[in-house]
């Protein structure tokens, strides 16, 4: 450095008072208006290695990547910076990296967060671009509107929303999408065909399989694929402690779906509302599935153009009424995704995150079993395991193979506890045939 350098005063000041945080950002400011990004980079850095967990260090070195255009290194610095209530300035940074990436819900999720969490980091640029959404939390991170665009009825017990998810956003299930066609998505998409054939549209479909592999998203995804309403069921919205409230919670559902067609309604952990009626003593249970009987049969308004799917991990504890034709006729067993699909998977996961060089076919092959949650479970242990690298080393690197294989052999595969249950039902309550993928599945014929 000669001494013809207007910045050597203030690294003559840093060399006296090296802690000095303010001075050090100063110096970096400087030394990026001068064109000096390399300089300022190294000084950041230095800073880190004295300070590791100095969250003013990290922003300044934020901003400096997202002005160089190092959009990896720079989602590490925040994602870091950002676990928890981070400062609202990292999440602003944050949204801006992530549209450089390309990725434009993380960006409006974090955009939301920093306004959220400060309304002075509001950025005009960015509050333009995000107008148009909305602006509930779950809308930002599950990318779900409002059917209509309105509150709704405040009596109704849950809400109408259109999903943005469509079958490309689902990894492998290739055959199980393929079902979901047939049985759901054609006879709408082909109305007229159907109509002239006598087939309603509508109907219902059982998605069984271990947990965590993908039942749930796959049927938010056929609502994108209708550009239907998809009206998610849960316990909460349906069980009361008083009489006969329970019923009128099912039939609220149904017609809240009847207004709203084509509409997907989706019963999740179905089998708690469709549990065997013989498996019950007390009187007060009996009703709640008879209604449900009669609301999937339409007994007192029609169902057509109301997409029911309902998803258990246990069919076998559901009253056999629930399966005679015209109710869920069909069921379709979801087996946890194969290597092509546990690589698609990793793919979607680790999309905008700090990539270097990764082989996906070559994780895929060390995840044997592994459902969709379970992946992501290997990709959020490998992000965890480089952000201590980089809290450490104070120098952020991006995700390789040998991140991925690391946190898979840490992780163990949830669905084998389901598979050791579910043998038995294949093997010895299977005359119907109703489980013959998954005895085909387990190579038992």
């Amino acid at each position: 450095m000669t001494t013809d350098d207007p910045l050597s005063p203030l690294r003559e000041a840093l060399t006296v008072s090296p802690t000095n945080v303010p001075l050090r950002l100063h110096l970096a400011d400087s030394l990026a208006a001068a064109n000096r990004p390399a300089d300022a980079e190294a000084l950041l850095k230095d800073g880190l290695t004295r300070a590791p967990n100095d969250a003013r260090l990290k922003l300044g070195l934020a901003r400096l990547y997202l002005k160089q255009g190092k959009v990896s290194a720079g989602l590490v610095v925040c994602e870091d910076l950002t676990e928890g209530d981070g400062p609202a300035e990292a999440f602003a940074l944050l949204a801006r990296l992530h549209l450089r990436a390309g990725d434009p819900d993380r960006a409006e999720t974090a955009y939301r967060r920093a306004v959220t969490l400060d309304p002075a980091a509001a950025d005009p640029e960015l509050a333009a671009r995000f107008a148009d959404t909305g602006d509930e939390e779950d809308t930002e991170l599950y990318g779900r509107v409002p059917a209509d665009g309105s509150p709704g009825d405040p009596d109704d017990p849950a809400e109408v929303e259109r999903p943005r998810a469509t079958f490309a956003d689902v990894g492998g299930m290739d055959a199980v999408k393929e079902e979901v066609r047939l049985k759901i998505i054609y006879p709408l998409a082909h109305a007229d065909l159907y109509k002239a054939y006598g087939k309603a549209v509508g109907g219902g479909l059982l998605l069984y399989g271990p947990p965590g592999c993908g039942k749930t998203f796959l049927a938010r995804a056929t609502a994108g694929e209708v550009r239907g309403g998809f009206l998610a069921v849960g316990l909460h919205d349906i069980l009361n402690m008083w009489f006969g409230n329970t019923e009128k919670n099912l039939h609220k559902v149904f017609d809240q779906a009847r207004r709203n067609r084509p509409c997907v309604l989706f019963f999740d952990e179905v089998d708690a509302l469709a549990a065997s009626r013989a498996d019950f003593r007390q009187s007060t249970v009996r009703p709640v599935i008879n209604q449900f009987l009669n609301e999937l049969d339409g007994v007192q308004a029609s169902n057509e153009g109301v997409l029911i799917l309902a998803a258990t991990n246990a069919p076998w504890h559901m009253d056999s009424a629930f399966r005679r034709p015209g109710r869920f006729d069909r069921i379709v067993f979801v087996p946890p995704p194969d290597a092509s699909a546990r690589a698609t998977i990793l793919r979607l996961h680790c999309a905008g995150k700090p990539l270097g060089e990764v082989d996906y076919e070559a994780v895929a092959k060390v995840t044997a079993d592994c459902s969709g949650a379970d992946l992501k479970a290997v990709v959020d242990r490998a992000v965890e395991a480089k952000l201590a690298e980089a809290m450490r080393t104070g120098l952020p690197k991006p995700l390789t193979t040998r991140d991925l294989t690391a946190a898979a052999g840490r992780q163990q595969p949830s669905t084998r506890e389901w598979f050791a249950d579910a043998r038995n039902y294949a093997l010895y309550a299977n005359d119907g045939g109703q489980y013959d993928d998954l005895a085909k599945y387990l190579k038992l014929r």
